[in-house]
């Protein structure tokens, strides 16, 4: 066998190898991150269609699908809620395992939404772990048929492709900046912009205490970019159990440091990372097993 042989194996033990014990907290934890995915799905297909209904009347930047057909019968004649409403549908026909494609044509549906409101030039990265999300379950669902196959598959799938996006975005930090990307000058430089843009629409700022740091010492500013590259650049060893819960649980805190120093608050990526976090499913049977043992001893 040889190195990446053995490499490849032990990645797919170490991705695919959890969750397959069939208790209560696991399956209790599974039907719970996927009821929030596609309850996120929704909710952000249902926002960007109300907002393509009242804002956008033409494709200015033709992103994904809208290179190759046209976008813009989604800007008339309420075709965007209707389309958010069949994203809610399929996801659940999808979730009350009613129809096997379900969820692979709600994502094509998301995707579309996705394309038609980021079409006028600005591109939002906040919902991509969502999509990656719908995608491991559509995949699961039409791939397996056993529910521990289908749990296994979509948390290793979402293990594996969150930490290879946060660690290629430490990547692509240095190609494009090099190793003076986390220079604490250019956080004090987003630091000032915003606080042009809050006192332009709220007539005040405030600073947050780490924004205070910096605005006093831009060395501050130096040392949370380079702990939150650092922390992106690790992201991949969560795909070994024995690191997986601390490496999600920094990415969590890279999270809550961008909001608190650049006022930008990814909430469904963090939220899913804290979903992630921890083994939920080992909590919710060890208080299943404490409830039961207290209401046998009283």
């Amino acid at each position: 066998m040889t190195m990446f042989s053995r490499f490849s194996h032990t990645l797919r033990r170490e991705l695919f190898g959890d969750f397959a014990s069939d208790t209560t907290g696991t399956r209790l934890y599974f039907r719970g991150v996927e009821l929030f995915l596609v309850g996120y799905a929704f909710y952000y297909c249902w926002t960007w269609g109300v907002y393509i209904q009242q804002n956008i009347s033409a494709v200015l930047l033709p992103l994904g699908l809208a290179n190759y057909i046209d976008v813009s019968l989604m800007f008339d004649h309420y075709v965007a809620p209707i389309n958010a409403v069949l994203v809610g549908v399929l996801g659940l026909i999808g979730f009350f395992r009613l129809w096997r494609p379900a969820y692979l044509l709600a994502l094509f549906a998301f995707h579309l939404q996705y394309v038609a409101r980021f079409c006028l030039g600005e591109i939002s990265h906040g919902s991509n772990l969502i999509g990656m999300g719908v995608l491991g379950l559509g995949l699961a669902l039409l791939i397996f048929k056993k529910e521990e196959y289908r749990r296994r598959f979509t948390f290793g799938f979402l293990y594996f492709f969150i930490g290879l996006g946060y660690t290629s975005a430490a990547v692509c930090k240095l190609i494009g900046t090099g190793v003076t990307w986390p220079d604490g000058r250019h956080l004090l430089m987003w630091i000032a912009e915003r606080k042009v843009d809050t006192l332009s629409k709220f007539g005040a700022f405030e600073p947050s205490i780490l924004q205070e740091m910096v605005l006093q010492d831009y060395h501050y500013g130096t040392l949370f970019l380079l702990v939150g590259l650092l922390t992106e650049a690790i992201s991949f060893l969560m795909w070994w159990r024995k690191f997986r819960y601390v490496v999600v649980l920094l990415v969590v805190g890279m999270h809550f440091g961008i909001f608190l120093t650049m006022n930008i608050f990814f909430h469904a990526s963090t939220y899913l990372l804290v979903l992630l976090a921890l083994p939920w499913h080992r909590i919710i049977d060890s208080m299943l097993e404490r409830s039961r043992t207290l209401a046998f001893s009283g």
